[in-house]
């Protein structure tokens, strides 16, 4: 019976010292917080380097206005998933991911919406198109963009300029040399180049009902005609005279139509 009574003790004391291991163990990798201090704020923004409107330092200007920003403060009080909700409700910010980590520090990361066009009708609304097309508020003015004016609702901007504008912006070629996309009264579309004095006319943008279709189909098109349009510029242009023809019609597959200039 006695050593019935040791066993007990001896395996009642084993796992006490076992809790005990653990608990010890999961203090130490997961220290009181409370005693803990924020001392670095890490802000990565992915693709910081092209047409996108945010900077770590607007991050932080954001989070700062509302309290949020994690610097100085303690661990506990830092609230990840109140800062990705914050900065998740700007209308620039596609994702977002902000965690803590056991040395102090706060790392947000932050995925932007990027915007390939912008849009300035007869209006006189005033935006930008991102590359999902979305529409996103006039924030400041981005020189590489292409803008496009003229008849564009938000419907057209949306289901069938955003496909161009990728289909343009896809090309180095294209993303320097063309400047303003007008859209007509009928929906045709003309092209304003940076360089050389005239107009380009490409004709009218596929509008199958299918979304993806739609897409596929104006990418195709667009790059069947600029592709006629650069070995026009090649080997036509560059031999005649850059401002030698003020308006330049590539509607039809078979042929280019070019307008004199009036002497």
């Amino acid at each position: 019976m006695r050593i019935n009574v040791k066993k007990s003790i001896i395996i009642t004391l084993d796992i006490i010292l076992a809790v005990y291991i653990i608990l010890a163990m999961t203090s130490f990798n997961n220290p009181d917080e409370t005693a803990r201090v924020c001392t670095k704020v890490s802000i990565n923004i992915e693709d910081d380097s092209a047409n996108g409107f945010l900077s770590v330092n607007e991050i932080k200007k954001i989070l700062q206005r509302r309290h949020l920003y994690p610097l100085n403060k303690m661990m506990s009080d830092v609230n990840p998933r109140e800062i990705e909700e914050l900065l998740k409700s700007s209308p620039f910010v596609n994702e977002v991911q902000c965690y803590k980590t056991q040395d102090n520090n706060v790392h947000i990361s932050v995925t932007q919406r990027l915007p390939i066009i912008r849009i300035k009708n007869i209006r006189g609304e005033d935006y930008y198109l991102d590359d999902k097309g979305g529409i996103m508020p006039n924030s400041k003015y981005t020189s590489d963009l292409i803008i496009a004016t003229g008849y564009i609702n938000k419907n057209y901007a949306k289901s069938t300029l955003s496909y161009l504008a990728k289909a343009l912006m896809a090309s180095d070629l294209w993303k320097n040399q063309i400047v303003q996309i007008n859209v007509l009264p009928d929906l045709g579309i003309e092209l304003v180049p940076r360089v050389g004095e005239h107009v380009v006319f490409m004709g009218y943008l596929p509008q199958h009902g299918n979304r993806s279709k739609r897409e596929q189909e104006i990418t195709d098109f667009v790059n069947k005609k600029m592709k006629r349009l650069e070995k026009f510029y090649k080997y036509g242009l560059s031999q005649a005279g850059w401002n030698k023809y003020p308006y330049i019609n590539i509607e039809f597959d078979n042929q280019i139509i070019c307008k004199k200039r009036e002497q």
